[in-house]
């Protein structure tokens, strides 16, 4: 096939990005034609304010390039990951002119919630659920602390809601777990152009290592993913090595406190390649993911898996689906420090259980 695959890059790199880059890979690799059509978020600091909504709404420059692509390269088909904010709804209007199915993977809640995250006050937020206008985020400011930008978010989706542009600009949409997919529906997304298609890690060696050295957590620093929940854990867990991979905004913060709490036995070792990632494998009893909101489907969860390494995650959307409690991983109550450091500690002591949810996770 002929594939056109669109993406808009974040800023600070993340499991969206990685996604788009496997399924590329994959696709070429199995003879595919494939056409990448990408805009990265470091072209924001070039766009004023006013043009940068107005893009986010419908972009000129978007459909004219989409249209050029499809006159010469003539795909049997489109499919847009990520379109937030540089690509917007005008590059399905620019294939349905030329009659190309397009495809959208929902890799978060963008078309719901104007953060994106479905998250406010450090825990699940649906106030904008069914809202044909999301007035909720404006008042919160949701989106970068902001009400204009909320505001800007709002007004994109309130258009393409009053256009139809979800309902009859796009023919399939992919969805990553039946949670997300029960979401979606429940908000008004035709549920018959809605398949469900997990994330998957690149194949990996079963890891060599016999779990012995520390806890691992991969990821973003921010608020809706727990960060600072581990932080808490440890101060419970003192004798457990944690290791920390990852940038964000809560970066300095966790620094502080772990030096302000003198927690010696977390290392916080910053953003680092995947062959770096895969060595910390290695050695984790268990990949911890504490996430505070709705992830759709955390990459890290099947990098884990692949190598062999069971998760200890948040009894909360998603991760109850892909964590299997005591089969693959253990659940803990989500927020809370105390019940995660009660299955830190039995992960410790149940090393001979903790090696089969091993490999059974792989």
């Amino acid at each position: 096939m002929r594939l056109l695959i669109a993406h808009n890059y974040y800023l600070q790199p993340g499991g969206e990005d990685q996604a788009y880059r496997h399924e590329i890979n994959l696709l070429r690799s199995q003879g595919n034609d494939v056409y990448e059509f990408h805009v990265h978020n470091t072209q924001i600091a070039e766009i004023s304010k006013l043009k940068l909504a107005l893009n986010t709404i419908w972009s000129a420059e978007t459909y004219r390039k989409i249209q050029k692509i499809i006159t010469n390269f003539k795909p049997d088909l489109a499919h847009f990951h990520n379109t937030f904010p540089l690509i917007s709804p005008s590059a399905y209007d620019a294939c349905h002119t030329f009659n190309i199915p397009v495809v959208q993977t929902l890799h978060n809640y963008r078309l719901l919630c104007p953060s994106a995250l479905l998250f406010r006050k450090h825990q699940p937020c649906l106030e904008c659920l069914n809202k044909l206008f999301a007035l909720p985020g404006i008042r919160y400011r949701c989106y970068h602390h902001s009400a204009m930008a909320t505001a800007g978010v709002a007004m994109m989706q309130f258009i393409h809601h009053l256009r139809s542009t979800w309902m009859r600009r796009i023919d399939q949409y992919v969805v990553l777990t039946e949670f997300a997919r029960r979401l979606f529906i429940e908000a008004g997304l035709p549920a018959d152009k809605m398949i469900v298609k997990p994330n998957f890690a690149l194949p990996a060696s079963e890891r060599t290592g016999n779990g012995t050295k520390h806890m691992l957590y991969v990821g973003r620093f921010s608020p809706e993913k727990g960060i600072l929940l581990l932080i808490e854990m440890a101060k419970k867990r003192r004798g457990d090595t944690l290791v920390l991979i990852g940038d964000g905004p809560e970066k300095d913060h966790v620094s502080r406190m772990i030096k302000a709490n003198n927690l010696n036995q977390v290392f916080l070792m910053g953003q680092q390649p995947r062959n770096k990632v895969l060595v910390a494998y290695q050695d984790a009893r268990a990949l911890i993911v504490p996430s505070l909101c709705y992830e759709v489907f955390g990459l890290v969860l099947a990098e884990a898996f692949s190598v062999g390494v069971p998760v200890i995650a948040s009894r909360l959307g998603a991760m109850a689906e892909i964590v299997e409690d005591g089969k693959t991983g253990l659940l803990f109550t989500p927020g809370d420090a105390e019940d995660l450091a009660a299955k830190v500690e039995w992960a410790w002591n149940h090393p001979a259980e903790m090696a089969e949810m091993g490999k059974a996770a792989r």
